[in-house]
């Protein structure tokens, strides 16, 4: 089987991570993936934010654990994490940032780098302090958050695959 193919066989969402950061060669690696993502008409309207910085990841866990109506950490103690926003002035915005999310997810699998996609990032940078977290990074626009990927190394072993459905695929010949 092609290794492509394997990859997305076997990739997992991972709910639990060890501290240290991963190498500074795999982010730069799967930050890259994530800007192949196709676009429509190749309008680009996503963008990547990198946080490796913990001062910031915990202020943003507890954002999101806030819109969760939560009091835990929402990213499951991953140590750094890439925030996907897209630009909504663009009509395939939410696609587009879907498949960057899709593109960062293999491309940290396909590097032995444990990591999940959270949702809620729409509601924390709709938020006056999501506004301000992007207004200090110089982000300019209309943009929505589309997801967080957290990212690490796993504390432990990868879950089995559920069964894919019956009724997933129906083909007209």
């Amino acid at each position: 089987m092609a290794e492509t193919l394997k990859t997305l066989e076997t990739r997992r969402s991972c709910r639990s991570y060890k501290p240290e950061l991963i190498e500074e060669e795999k982010l730069q690696a799967i930050i890259k993936a994530g800007t192949y993502a196709a676009t429509g008409m190749g309008k680009q309207a996503p963008i990547i934010i990198a946080v490796t910085n913990k001062e910031l990841r915990d202020k943003l866990s507890v954002m999101n654990a806030a819109v969760m109506g939560a009091n835990m950490d929402p990213f499951y103690g991953a140590p750094e994490l890439l925030i996907v926003l897209a630009n909504k002035a663009v009509p395939t915005y939410l696609y587009d940032g879907s498949l960057v999310m899709g593109n960062l997810m293999n491309a940290a699998a396909d590097l032995g780098v444990a990591s999940c996609w959270i949702h809620r990032a729409k509601e924390e940078f709709e938020s006056e302090e999501g506004k301000a977290i992007l207004a200090s990074l110089g982000i300019e626009g209309d943009y929505e958050g589309i997801g967080h990927l957290v990212l690490g190394y796993a504390n432990g072993p990868e879950n089995a695959p559920a069964p894919r459905k019956e009724d997933y695929v129906y083909y007209i010949r």
